[in-house]
């Protein structure tokens, strides 16, 4: 199963009949236990034998470390009076705070209900095909029940190991960890080696390994937001969650497809306050189901609409020879990619709003902007925004740091804002793809940033001499939006073509010189 119209209208249907019926209290173990098994019903369906069923428990099981790693280093089981909320005296990081015994029972009680879950969705292989939740026959309970005891025993183990350790040298070598897995499951030729092993592992043949048979549903998403928790954890501003929540945050099912990279913090409010909202909010119904209803034409009625021969793809790509078609091939392509994704956003953040969860916005009319800057400000804003928490902003104060007498003299700040955008945009081309073509694409951003930041600081006050010129200041904003809609689309040439070859070959028919 993908995340097509039929999936949205039964994940709709479910918030409905949870915004309707489920009280309050039960809020949010409905939304775990419903984002749980999501997970294994949008998985589509993989080669291997058990991937598409074992995949998700993998998803789970690395959520349950993401949690046990992120949580403060040490914890004072302490039970407040009754009636009492739960006292944490340390919300920054510190080495100690008071949680509630009720707190401790709620972890290990969510660690077995998504186990017996687990459990019962492998009950699924005695089912017949038409009528599974699961993307392929699963394995049988008895091998499930097993491989969780030798996981459980395995975690066990290393729990023990990494309590004698520096906590922050722990979440280092955890992020490093969950970096070292992301390549793994990102770039193609590790994927096309371990599909290959696990096809020698289960008797099939193993000359027919190739990437896809790993398709790893939402890893991208999940990864991220494990590594903002141990990052937070690292300095100190992480809030404590519970296993409950801590899955809720990194599974909740309207996101896990296609984002957004929310922030935990801020979900956790959200999620705090589940057992306050009305069942029957007209406000949060009608915004909710509006959201889902601009997502629906935006990707089911434009995107799908576009990507009836209206958009470029690489077998257009290599049959189009007038330079003229290319260009509006490619123009549509650009909103092919808007109107998808962007649909696939405002699907998300209705659904998450019936829920009573307020996703954060991921776009905000980007192909409006006049210049790179402010593309990238409204373009995948939460990829951006956690590129430049984790990336941009700490790379360029640790290079600042290191601007001594005596330092290098090409530590300048040109050169730390060059390397900066380098390395923040090659991250996020990698995100998408592990490949030359990513990687050019995260380059060819770098580089307009860097140069729009150049120019701008270079022409800031001639800019604000425009500012009471009213015609001047149209003609150059006009002029900044035609540039930047030619920079980006011209960029999508590298995000789509599979090979640079294939890449340059486009660009050349573009200006009219056919290969």
């Amino acid at each position: 199963m993908t995340l097509n119209l039929w999936a949205i209208l039964v994940i709709g249907l479910a918030a409905v009949v949870y915004a309707a019926l489920v009280p309050g209290r039960w809020r949010g173990w409905a939304i775990l236990l419903g984002s749980v098994v999501a997970l294994f019903w949008l998985q589509a369906p993989l080669a291997p034998r058990y991937a598409d069923f074992l995949l998700p428990c993998a998803t789970i099981a690395i959520g349950v470390a993401g949690w046990w790693l992120s949580r403060p280093p040490r914890r004072a089981f302490m039970a407040p009076a009754p009636g009492q909320p739960i006292d944490r005296d340390d919300q920054t990081g510190g080495q100690e705070f008071t949680i509630s015994r009720v707190y401790v029972r709620d972890d290990w009680l969510t660690l077995l209900i998504i186990l017996t879950l687990i459990l019962g969705l492998a009950l699924f292989r005695y089912v017949g095909v038409d009528f599974r939740l699961t993307a392929s026959r699963p394995p049988s309970p008895l091998f499930v029940a097993v491989t969780a005891l030798e996981v459980g025993l395995v975690f066990a183990a290393l729990a023990l190991i990494l309590r004698r350790l520096p906590h922050r040298a722990v979440l280092t070598g955890a992020i490093v960890a969950f970096v070292l897995l992301f390549v793994a499951a990102k770039y193609p030729p590790a994927t096309a080696f371990i599909a290959g092993w696990w096809r020698g592992l289960t008797g099939q043949d193993v000359t027919l390994a190739a990437p896809s048979d790993l398709a790893w549903l939402g890893f991208s998403y999940v990864a991220f937001r494990i590594i903002h928790t141990l990052r937070d954890r690292q300095t100190g501003i992480l809030p404590d969650l519970s296993l409950r929540a801590y899955l809720s945050y990194i599974l909740f099912a309207p996101a896990i497809v296609a984002g957004p990279i929310d922030r935990a913090e801020r979900f956790l409010l959200d999620y705090q306050n589940l057992p306050l909202l009305r069942a029957f909010d007209p406000a949060r119904w009608g915004l909710g189901l509006w959201r889902i209803g601009q997502g629906l034409f935006k990707k089911f009625v434009i995107a799908d609409t576009l990507a009836q021969g209206l958009s470029l793809t690489p077998t257009l790509a290599a049959q189009t020879e007038g330079a003229g078609a290319l260009w509006l091939l490619l123009f549509g392509y650009g909103l092919r990619l808007y109107f998808d994704f962007g649909g696939y956003t405002d699907i998300a953040i209705g659904l998450g709003i019936l829920c009573g969860i307020r996703l954060p916005e991921n776009f905000d009319r980007p192909y409006t902007r006049s210049n790179i800057t402010a593309f990238w400000q409204s373009w995948h804003i939460t990829l951006g925004n956690w590129a430049r928490f984790y990336i941009f902003t700490p790379l360029s104060r640790a290079l600042l740091r290191r601007r001594k007498p005596g330092a290098s003299p090409l530590l300048t700040p040109t050169t730390i804002v060059l390397t900066s955008h380098l390395a923040t945009m090659i991250v996020i081309g990698l995100w998408h793809g592990i490949s030359w073509n990513f990687l050019i694409w995260g380059l060819w951003h770098a580089a307009g940033l860097f140069i729009h930041k150049q120019w701008s600081d270079r022409t800031r006050k001639w800019y604000r001499g425009l500012q009471g010129r009213p015609w001047p200041r149209r003609i150059w904003a006009a002029t900044g939006w035609a540039l930047t809609i030619l920079f980006v689309m011209l960029g999508w040439v590298w995000f789509l073509m599979p090979t640079v070859d294939g890449a340059l070959a486009v660009f050349m028919k573009l200006v009219g010189v056919s290969g």
